[in-house]
């Protein structure tokens, strides 16, 4: 017979595991519904009982997005600018992370504190000021405007900060021996050893700009410099939604971020769990 703390333990963990199994079904029949609708004809969106399964069984909602409007354009666009932004900040996050653990300077303490404190301005006070900026440069419309704004964030940089503090430093100071200077000693020595930090730096920049919806739609006033999720607004006309069409882009707009998440998830959880940076 087993004993009441074993007993105890197995219906704590039965219970867990019944709450994420309906937490998981919670966040996941959304999805699995639009996946659904876009395999549908227009006139089977309302159709009532909902069906997962759809019956009649079509793929025309994926040809009409590549054919009736520049869905390949705002592919090439998103991933565009969600590489390049991704790519900077990976760069410079890191760069300004690694400043503000290893080298002491006047004031260092307060400007991190600044920085921090302006992860509570709201980023639609700042959508004027961005625009009126890049407007006075002659910048609105273009893929720089897309991408300038966003090539640093206090969030990466912090993270960065947090992870290069925790490293070991007799890498470095081996590497000052050998005769390498700060530069070197950062991107030969202490970029390499932190991969689990950037990769998780890299799977949040790159899923929050690929899934941006409101600086693109301020500063791109020509079809030709849509984002995904701007194009895909498109499809919300006055009078009527194109439910179906608009379900296949979601479809497509989700792949790509969930395909690097599996891909690298074991990199991200290591990279959150040693940086200190709880959601």
């Amino acid at each position: 017979m087993m004993k009441p703390s074993v007993v105890r333990t197995r219906l704590v963990r039965l219970a867990v595991l019944a709450l994420l199994l309906v937490a998981a079904g919670v966040f996941t029949l959304p999805f699995l519904w639009s996946l659904s609708i876009s395999f549908q004809p227009p006139g089977d969106v309302f159709r009532w009982p909902i069906k997962l399964v759809p019956d009649p069984f079509t793929l025309e909602n994926y040809r009409r997005l590549w054919t009736e409007i520049p869905f390949a354009r705002w592919l090439l666009n998103s991933a565009g600018v969600a590489l390049a932004v991704t790519s900077a900040n990976l760069f410079f996050d890191a760069l300004a992370g690694y400043a503000f653990a290893r080298l002491r300077f006047p004031g260092r303490n307060v400007l991190f504190t600044l920085l921090l404190a302006t992860l509570m301005v709201p980023a639609h006070v700042t959508l004027v000021p961005k625009f009126m900026l890049l407007n006075a440069l002659d910048l609105v419309n273009t893929y720089t405007a897309l991408v300038a704004p966003a090539m640093v964030q206090v969030v990466g940089i912090f993270l960065m900060k947090q992870f290069f503090e925790s490293l070991p430093r007799q890498l470095e100071e081996a590497a000052f021996i050998d005769g390498c200077n700060r530069f070197q000693v950062f991107w030969r020595v202490v970029l390499p050893t932190s991969k689990p930090a950037l990769a998780a730096l890299g799977i949040y920049t790159f899923q929050g700009n690929w899934n941006e919806f409101l600086w693109p739609l301020v500063v791109a006033t020509t079809s030709d410099r849509f984002t995904l999720p701007v194009g895909l607004a498109m499809f919300r006309y006055e009078f009527r939604v194109e439910w179906t069409l608009l379900m296949a882009g979601a479809v497509l707009i989700a792949l790509p971020t969930l395909i690097i998440f599996l891909v690298f998830q074991r990199l991200f959880i290591q990279g959150i769990a040693t940086s200190g940076l709880k959601e």
